[in-house]
């Protein structure tokens, strides 16, 4: 949830009043009109919107049905019904609505209002909850800033419902009164904005709550069955080994929108035809895919796997999934049940009978990615590692030099030229034994010297090289820079290929004690992953896993909140003044004191919560 700013002075209601009908009558409006009101009245002349429905009017088409119970519903109902006698009586009203402005719940004299079904723009013009969902802030419209005749009476404030863990909006809570003489601030902002806060607090219990549910039905079907196993909830990831050796990255990225749309849907047959049309990836009921109805069905399959997935929840619906082509495997999806409510999804894959092979671009070489910058860069040097030449790997610190050398040259003997000297080892390079030398840009000069003269007598000694940029060489190591500068390859940095960061996890140390599971993350927490610029690169990103591995202590995936506050809070998307800068700095700090709690960092900053959510996102905005 976040606040708005204090709105910028804006005209008197009866100068609102005369500038809409102008409007209306086709007149041009006055200057002092602000941008945003003006728009918003065009928007809805456009949309065809009728300002003069009433009602009763016969003409006035028939209002949507309100959508069926959704999970922000059914976390906001009991917070709202105990809110609602605060309106007290009159013209007071309390409306949520979801993320497409459908009107979900209302109290008071918007309970029995026709016209309150549909809040979007397209159905009823400006408004308070259409202008707060646009924003993501807190958002008044007042008496005559309304499109509709109905409203010019009637002032309202919005406020956005934010999802806890992903700020992703879910929809609105307004408190509409009778017109103020004041527009602004409007008397009801403080009782919408206690709502939001409570619906997201809410939603953030039972979030973590259906998450368990979730996770006991993914060790169940891993438990009893020892398949391979996903188990997703379109913010969180499960992936057992089997299933990650199974299915590339591509398959389970198409394998997780396919099942979003389900859940968003409830499995229903619209939300299959909408995917199968966006992507090619389709999602029948277990039994027709078992039963060979239906296009793509694969012969000689049965509803094993439909079974397996099913025992998650012995009331889910199970749903049989064709991966796009290219993939070695299909999967059976089965919804998983809470509290009335389907919180997500167990996957149960199977293969479907070929040989596995490797992807194209995929080298030889053991070291976790697919990104494109670093294929090529890894093919690169897979290439050129075939004959025994001298080969220049550079790179920032920590993006894998060393270790696909490693990969590159059988056995080598390293030296690292950043603790000591050389000495022998080039005697036993002039003999034919690989050699790899990290940090070559702290060579020794007499070290750097000896080099050039056995490049020039021997050019193709089986020599491997690290540099890492840093000062500008000197002349005897630019000169060796120069004679291997015809075999050099440069390594992406891991903010170049953000894509790899879900397949280096799991391959990064420590590797998990006997009998312990790896460790896995939420959606949420991989997106900051993604997110961060990692200016210590793979090596930066491997200390951050190894913590987290030997301190941690709570259990299933590593959730966002967990993480160091840079990574978690993620990098500024905008240039920030000094001012921002340090404000930024010193709220980082205040979260990392009190452990990533907010309202607890807040307190100590001497700021509402939502005043600290609100400056956040604003960083991010």
């Amino acid at each position: 949830m976040t606040t708005t700013e204090h709105p910028s002075v804006r005209p008197g209601l009866a100068a609102l009043r005369r500038a809409r009908e102008l409007f209306l009558t086709g007149h041009e409006l006055p200057d002092d009109v602000p941008a945003d009101v003006a728009a918003a009245w065009k928007r809805a002349r456009f949309f065809g919107v009728r300002h003069d429905v009433t009602d009763s009017a016969p003409e006035a088409p028939r209002p949507p049905a309100r959508p069926a119970e959704s999970a922000l519903l059914t976390a906001a109902r009991p917070v709202l019904e105990r809110i609602a006698p605060a309106l007290g009586t009159g013209q007071g009203a309390l409306v949520l609505t979801d993320e497409r402005l459908r009107v979900l719940w209302a109290a008071g004299c918007a309970a029995d209002d026709a016209r309150c079904r549909d809040l979007s723009e397209q159905e009823v013009g400006h408004n308070s909850a259409a202008l707060a969902l646009h924003t993501r802030r807190r958002a008044e419209v007042h008496g005559p800033e309304h499109f509709l005749d109905l409203w010019q009476d009637v002032s309202a404030v919005s406020v956005p419902v934010l999802a806890p863990e992903t700020g992703q909006t879910l929809g609105t809570v307004t408190v509409a009164s009778e017109l103020r003489t004041e527009c602004t601030p409007h008397p009801g902002a403080p009782l919408a904005e206690a709502a939001a806060s409570a619906v997201e607090a809410e939603l953030l219990a039972r979030s973590r709550a259906a998450e368990r549910v979730l996770l006991d039905a993914y060790l169940r079907a891993v438990r009893e069955h020892g398949h391979a196993v996903v188990a997703l909830d379109g913010r969180n990831r499960l992936v057992s080994e089997a299933a990650g050796q199974l299915l590339s990255p591509e398959g389970l990225e198409a394998l997780e929108r396919t099942t979003v749309a389900l859940l968003r849907d409830g499995g229903r047959s619209e939300a299959r035809r909408e995917f199968e049309g966006d992507s090619g990836t389709a999602a029948r009921p277990a039994e027709e895919a078992a039963s060979g109805t239906g296009a793509g069905t694969a012969p000689g399959k049965d509803n094993d796997s439909a079974a397996v997935a099913g025992s998650a929840s012995s009331s889910s619906s199970s749903y049989r999934v064709e991966l796009p082509d290219g993939a070695d495997c299909s999967a059976t999806v089965a919804l998983v049940p809470h509290l009335g409510s389907v919180i997500g999804a167990v996957a149960v894959l199977e293969p479907v009978g070929r040989v596995p092979v490797a992807s194209a671009g995929r080298t030889a070489v053991a070291l976790a990615g697919r990104s494109v910058p670093w294929r090529h860069a890894v093919g690169r040097a897979t290439e050129l590692a075939l004959t025994p030449e001298p080969l220049l790997l550079v790179g920032e610190r920590g993006t894998g030099k060393t270790s696909l050398a490693r990969e590159l040259a059988a056995r080598p003997l390293v030296v690292d030229a950043a603790e000591g000297e050389l000495g022998a080892e080039i005697g036993g390079l002039a003999d034919g034994h690989p050699l790899l030398i990290r940090h070559v840009e702290r060579l020794a000069q007499p070290d750097v010297a000896a080099l050039n003269s056995l490049l020039d007598t021997r050019p193709g000694v089986p020599l491997l090289v690290t540099y890492t940029p840093g000062a500008p060489p000197g002349p005897c190591l630019q000169r060796l820079l120069d004679t291997l500068a015809a075999r050099s390859v440069t390594l992406p940095a891991l903010r170049e290929r953000p894509e790899d960061i879900r397949e280096l996890l799991p391959a990064l140390p420590p590797r998990p004690a006997p009998g312990q599971p790896p460790l896995t993350w939420t959606l949420d927490a991989l997106r900051a992953l993604e997110q961060h610029p990692w200016p210590g690169n793979v090596t930066e990103l491997t200390h951050l896993v190894r913590a987290l591995a030997e301190t941690r202590r709570a259990t299933g995936p590593v959730r966002r909140t967990e993480l160091p506050d840079p990574v978690r809070e993620g990098p500024a998307t905008r240039p920030l003044s000094p001012m921002e800068h340090a404000e930024r700095t010193t709220i980082l700090e205040a979260l990392r004191l009190h452990g990533g709690n907010k309202a607890r960092a807040a307190a100590a900053l001497g700021i509402a919560r939502a005043t600290l959510y609100r400056k956040l996102r604003g960083y991010r905005d």
